[in-house]
């Protein structure tokens, strides 16, 4: 890298991509692993107490995500993804059927749903959030239609009122893709306290991490009781039989979706540092709404106050976004769109819709770097170098 006075210069676009995303190297990252050392003495406990499958590592830290996502219904899993596909299972969804969902959002979120043989119906967007709009979810529901998938895009949570009272009253399940979610609040209850089901993921960068892994948080205690023998086969590890390794009937077939406590002890040291994580995300973004509030070619997204983002992204929508994404690698910040429209994938190539919402939004979004890692110098020149692209 060659430093100049404004900062750094980045080159090599064939640098490998991996460097700047992991907050190695010169550059701002747009992510970085928080792992505190302290996880270092309980995690050897496990790894050298001969058990290190799902046992009661698991258990404690369902315990301890409660209070988190305020529901007792929690399921810790091996990722974000098998959460949904777990959620969609316990919902019924099945060959045939459809399901609404947003195309603005990971390709994990939507994949699922084809693995179950259904079939995705796109909702649009509002274009100044990135979630998905309500009244358009209204209107794609068919007799066809067994359930509805929302992203709270950034952590910002969606009109989850207005969602949860078209699903009910037409007997359909609300799915909320939470992974960017973790420690949002709606309405001053926190997510995973207000649909059907919420999917969490504690993937390698997220604002809390367990390497990999995830949780599903279920309104209903049946389903969670369910969902307990699907993510393991569909066998009753609680149950006492004769031969511990030999299981009695199994009545509905599963998956291998179980967390282990190897992961389940890293979320438990993780869930001290947590809170912290996510001020320093929240005090950061105030900082930059403040900063971009009356800018020309920039805009931030539109936030309501009766809820809270957990702002694991920072998305502003920018005029001539392929030039500004240039400007700021040429300065050293890391930026990026993140997530890409999955309706123009071949996959979903059958679900194809007018979206003028999502063509807004995906034409301008890109994220900066907003999380734990910023030093105050850090927040100043990502400000200072923004609002002097806008001047220009």
């Amino acid at each position: 890298m060659i430093k100049t006075e404004r900062m750094i210069i980045v080159p090599d676009r064939k640098k490998d991509i991996m460097i700047l995303l992991s907050g190695q190297g010169e550059a701002i990252p747009l992510f970085k692993v928080f792992m505190p050392e302290s996880i270092l003495e309980s995690l050897k406990g496990v790894l050298f107490s001969g058990y290190i499958g799902e046992g009661p590592r698991v258990e404690d830290f369902e315990r301890r995500l409660e209070p988190w996502v305020g529901n007792k219904n929690v399921l810790a899993l091996n990722n974000g993804t098998a959460a949904i596909q777990l959620a969609l299972r316990l919902a019924d969804v099945g060959y045939g059927d459809e399901v609404i969902s947003t195309p603005m959002t990971c390709t994990a979120t939507n994949v699922p749903i084809l693995a179950m043989g259904a079939k995705v119906v796109w909702a649009d967007i509002d274009p100044w959030t990135g979630n998905i709009d309500h009244k358009d979810v209204a209107e794609k529901i068919t007799s066809k239609t067994k359930a509805v998938i929302v992203v709270h895009w950034g952590g910002y949570p969606c009109e989850l009122d207005e969602l949860n009272k078209i699903t009910q009253s037409r007997g359909i399940k609300l799915i909320e893709d939470a992974c960017h979610a973790f420690g949002s609040e709606y309405q001053n209850g926190k997510i995973g306290s207000h649909s059907d089901f919420a999917c969490f993921s504690f993937q390698a960068i997220k604002e809390m991490t367990t390497i990999d892994g995830g949780a599903l948080v279920c309104k209903k205690k049946e389903d969670c009781e369910r969902g307990r023998l699907l993510r393991w086969y569909g066998i009753d590890r609680k149950k006492n039989r004769k031969d511990f390794r030999c299981e009695d009937d199994i009545k509905e077939f599963g998956y291998k979706f179980h967390m282990n406590d190897v992961t389940a002890v890293i979320g438990i040291e993780q869930l001290k540092y947590v809170e912290d994580t996510i001020n320093k995300h929240r005090m950061n973004a105030s900082t930059y709404n403040k900063a971009f509030k009356n800018l020309r070619a920039i805009e931030p997204l539109r936030y309501s106050s009766d809820r809270l983002s957990s702002y694991w992204l920072y998305t502003l929508r920018v005029k001539k976004r392929e030039k500004f994404m240039r400007e700021m690698e040429r300065c050293g910040i890391v930026v990026s769109q993140v997530h890409a429209r999955n309706d123009k994938h071949t996959m979903f190539k059958e679900a194809l819709a007018n979206l003028p919402g999502v063509d807004e939004f995906a034409s301008e979004h890109v994220c900066i770097p907003v999380g734990w890692w910023l030093s105050e110098d850090n927040v100043k020149y990502i400000i200072d170098t923004v609002v002097g692209y806008d001047c220009e």
